[in-house]
């Protein structure tokens, strides 16, 4: 690192006295050192150093500068080890509460590829709704939350957020398959199964419904987006779904979502976030890093598959 190498000519130069024996030590030229040091000088508009014909001695300002260098030559230490720490991710833990929607298929991903690379790099995950996810947070329980909705913490520090909607995820042999766009008024003249009152889609819909005054055909409710899977499987029931939660794959299941028509319920986000002003474990920043870039990169992409090919993801 080219201007912490000059940094430390200073600091060696003033120890010394002499631009020759810090150049000794250094093992590089007196000219090297002594160039280095005037276009800092130069770049500082003062000069450093008294040039005297049996040394050099720090001036007024010089002595101001290395007292600062040295007072910060335990921090770049420490930066520079974190970013060799960077470099080889050794080891640690990334501590990780999410929503289910993200169980399933979305975050294992994420985590199967950092793995490829950081193989010592373990997880513990949190699978749960978006108000034990926050609160979780705020405990140090964990460093990182990935939820729909979450709710207000004066500390949370969002680092991405991607704009999701509800689909409507039913068997490919339902009645309603047949149809690109529903309306949820549609979806309420079939029983349906509905995740329970403190996830964010149900929370979501409950507020489309005191406003609307919609009522549906509620035949389960469940805090298990396995079970909800299961009851449309094997039952024939519709349930809701965030569109990040659908799988590629998910037709071999059978099961298929459709959109609802934007007029009947808002979009709302999925966030990535930490607290506000805490230091991430290296490992944990990395990941973070990672899921940034991918969830900026699916912001981006404006060309998405149709949903009714992208099945119920958890």
């Amino acid at each position: 690192m080219k201007h912490l190498r000059i940094l430390n000519y200073v600091d060696e130069v003033a120890r010394a006295g002499s631009i020759r024996k810090a150049a000794g030590r250094l093992h590089v030229t007196a000219s090297a050192v002594n160039r280095r040091i005037a276009d800092l000088e130069d770049e500082l508009g003062t000069a450093l150093f008294d040039r005297r014909p049996r040394g050099v001695r720090l001036t007024a300002a010089g002595e101001v500068f290395v007292h600062y260098l040295r007072g910060q030559n335990g921090e770049v230490e420490r930066m520079k080890s974190q970013i060799e720490d960077l470099k080889g991710l050794r080891r640690g833990t990334v501590r990780i509460a999410c929503s289910q929607a993200l169980a399933l298929d979305f975050l294992p991903r994420q985590i199967a590829e950092f793995r490829k690379t950081h193989p010592l790099v373990s997880f513990d995950l949190q699978v749960v709704d978006h108000e034990w996810a926050m609160a979780a947070l705020a405990a140090y329980e964990v460093d990182l939350v990935i939820v729909f909705r979450p709710p207000f913490l004066a500390t949370f520090q969002p680092l991405m957020t991607l704009e999701q909607q509800l689909v409507v995820v039913m068997a490919k042999d339902h009645p309603l398959a047949t149809r690109r766009v529903l309306r949820l008024s549609d979806c309420a003249a079939y029983p349906v199964a509905l995740p329970s009152r403190a996830i964010g889609g149900r929370q979501l819909l409950d507020e489309v419904s005191a406003r609307t005054g919609l009522t549906f055909k509620i035949a389960a409710e469940a805090n298990s987006f396995e079970m909800l899977r299961g009851l449309v499987i094997h039952a024939g029931l519709i349930s809701f779904q965030i569109s990040i939660g659908t799988l590629p794959v998910g037709n071999k299941l059978g099961v298929i979502a459709r959109e609802i028509d934007g007029r009947d319920v808002p979009r709302s986000n999925l966030v990535l976030g930490r607290l506000r002003g805490r230091t991430l474990p290296i490992a944990t920043a990395v990941f973070a890093e990672k899921l940034t870039r991918h969830l900026e990169a699916m912001r981006a992409d404006t060309i998405l598959p149709p949903l009714e090919r992208r099945p119920l993801r958890k």
